[in-house]
């Protein structure tokens, strides 16, 4: 017989399926995992404490770069924190573009998801697919804010500025002549409501050819069918929220149970699983895209019938726009004051939390009654999934720790804050 002992051996932080920076120490007797111990910490941004050295405002796009890839969902819970310090609210169609906003980022977010989860367990056209659809979301990211992805979109008292009217156009070059070009700038030629409308119109056909690619796929199934089961009682014990909770079989969605913004008035579902392994909360997320999908929709509906403002009139909180800011003196004070030392918060302590496209993404913010936060505490969903590593993989192969480390749909910013 030959000698079998038990081996440690790391698994990351360069594994390409450690989504970032992970590092698991695992026990392997053989092939099977008897212990996997997750090291984090190595993506630490102080993201906490520098919002206590700066004013409120200037914090937002720390926000973004918590869960690069669910962007403005981030900063939703923190601006919505300063606003209820404040006792504002945002005027009726900035909440529908936040609302519609945070959709396109859950879109965004599970395209990301599903590219990577697929290819760490060995499907690679999938990754193709998702990577064009995001393609498409960034553009509108772009329009609306200025960036692909770090937008600083969200502001305390609305958005940055209403909807363009207008999408940029692509240009000839020597990569793409003028038959490409117009091709490309086909569903271009109205305005940022025209083009998602367009996308909300193909992207259900596109969540098909994912499912025919995966849902009934062999190969995919024995990766992920009972593998990472979680029971719902053990879920909510771990404090699981989000995909994770409602892969098995949990109804619970802050959109729903605890709503915010406009969601009350929108028609949605939310889909659960059963079984609690990998491959429910793939069905989970796959169905959470089309739901997002109908929330945009609806959300277009009423922002084209609905102008306004998006932006509060109150100039202690929000800048005047450049033509006041030229003329008159007092709002050029507004203006100055507003983006050097911005504005003082009342004291007090608030939590608000968000249904990000990974579970309860909380802000705990306390204020001295100054223009800095005096704490600001993040609940990141993936903290506390992660927390549940060890219990997901013990007894499994080792080729399953990818699997479920894909299920969980970490990302290393939040985690480590």
């Amino acid at each position: 017989m030959a000698e079998i002992r038990n081996y440690t051996v790391n698994f990351g932080p360069q594994h390409p399926a450690a989504h970032g920076v992970l590092r698991l120490i695992l026990e392997m007797d053989g092939e099977t995992v008897v212990r996997a111990d997750p090291h984090i910490g190595l993506l630490h941004r102080a993201t906490e404490k520098l919002a206590e050295s700066k004013p409120f405002n200037q914090s937002i796009g720390y926000m973004d770069r918590l869960d690069y890839v669910s962007m403005m969902c981030n900063e939703h819970a923190y601006v919505m924190a300063i606003e209820k310090l404040m006792g504002i609210k945002p005027p009726k169609r900035a909440q529908y573009i936040r609302v519609m906003f945070a959709e396109v980022t859950r879109i965004l977010n599970h395209l990301m998801w599903l590219g990577a989860h697929g290819l760490d367990i060995g499907a690679m056209t999938v990754f193709l697919y998702a990577f064009r659809e995001r393609e498409s979301l960034m553009d509108a990211y772009e329009a609306v804010s200025g960036a692909r992805m770090h937008a600083t979109y969200f502001r305390p008292g609305g958005v940055y500025r209403d909807l363009p009217e207008k999408m940029p156009q692509y240009k000839v070059s020597k990569f793409s002549n003028q038959k490409k070009v117009d091709e490309l700038n086909e569903n271009r030629q109205g305005s940022l409501l025209d083009y998602l409308w367009n996308f909300t119109e193909s992207f259900p056909d596109r969540v098909d050819e994912y499912e025919t690619l995966l849902t009934d796929n062999r190969i995919w199934k024995q990766r992920t069918v009972g593998v990472g089961v979680v029971s719902p009682e053990r879920a909510l014990q771990l404090g699981f929220s989000g995909p994770m909770l409602r892969g098995s079989g949990i109804e619970w969605d802050l959109r729903k149970k605890q709503p915010y913004e406009v969601y009350p008035e929108l028609d949605f579902d939310i889909p659960v699983g059963s079984k609690g392994d990998c491959y429910d909360r793939y069905l989970v997320r796959i169905e959470e895209m089309r739901q997002s999908n109908r929330i945009i929709r609806q959300c277009i509906e009423w922002l084209r019938d609905n102008p306004g403002p998006v932006m509060l009139d109150n100039h202690k909180v929000t800048p005047p726009n450049r033509e006041t800011m030229k003329n008159d003196m007092e709002a050029l004070i507004h203006h100055f004051k507003l983006f050097t030392e911005g504005y003082c918060v009342p004291e007090g302590e608030v939590y608000v939390a968000t249904e990000h496209p990974k579970g309860e993404f909380g802000i705990y913010l306390t204020s001295d009654g100054a223009n800095k936060p005096y704490r600001l505490k993040i609940r990141a969903p993936g903290f506390a999934h992660l927390s549940a590593m060890n219990e997901m993989v013990k007894g499994h192969m080792l080729a399953d720790v990818v699997a479920i480390i894909g299920t969980q749909d970490i990302v290393f910013g939040e985690i480590d804050r």
